[in-house]
């Protein structure tokens, strides 16, 4: 298989991990916040958002995260020499955080289907906010290929990382007027 095939199946496969990043965490935001709601509510939504969650999270993001893998490393073995370039160790750097953010996810997963919650709705948003800066250091990092640009980039997502905060403490204030 062509190097362009491969490349095209990696970034395919890193839409649709992230796909199931983005939604899994707003999964887990509505179970927990239908955990909070009444019994006769609750024996409903429960049993819904478990089996969408269940589905999303084995159906398309586990495979989508082990097929990323395995193309992405695919496509490394095409231009072995990025991996002594700094942009490429540090995109790799986030890539690992990528992953451990997924484990977290699949932890958090386990409890919800277990109908344990230690987050709020409100801690949950914040962290699927840790997706949304992972994406965009590594679509930085792979697009320039600059560490000076990296540095900005790093910057900016600090940026963001507070606007998004800020983002948050505003949706919790909107959400909560009568």
């Amino acid at each position: 298989m062509g190097f362009e095939y491969i490349k095209a199946l990696h970034i395919i496969f890193v839409v649709t991990w992230f796909a199931g990043l983005f939604y899994i965490v707003r999964l887990f935001i509505y179970q927990t916040e239908a955990m909070e709601r009444p019994e006769h509510e609750r024996k409903i939504l429960k049993p819904q958002l478990d089996l969408m969650t269940y589905r999303l999270w084995y159906i398309i993001t586990w495979p989508s995260a082990i097929l990323t893998l395995i193309f992405g490393t695919w496509v490394i073995t095409y231009r072995l020499g990025y991996l002594e370039l700094g942009f490429m160790q540090a995109k790799l750097v986030f890539v690992v955080l990528l992953y451990a953010y997924h484990l977290g996810c699949h932890k958090l997963f386990k409890e919800l289907q277990n109908g344990r919650t230690r987050w709020t709705s409100t801690q949950l948003r914040i962290w699927n906010e840790a997706s949304t800066l992972l994406l965009f250091a590594i679509v930085f990092l792979i697009v320039l290929k600059n560490t000076i640009d990296t540095i900005w980039g790093i910057a900016g997502l600090v940026g963001l990382g507070v606007l998004l905060m800020l983002g948050i403490k505003l949706y919790k204030k909107y959400r909560t007027k009568p």
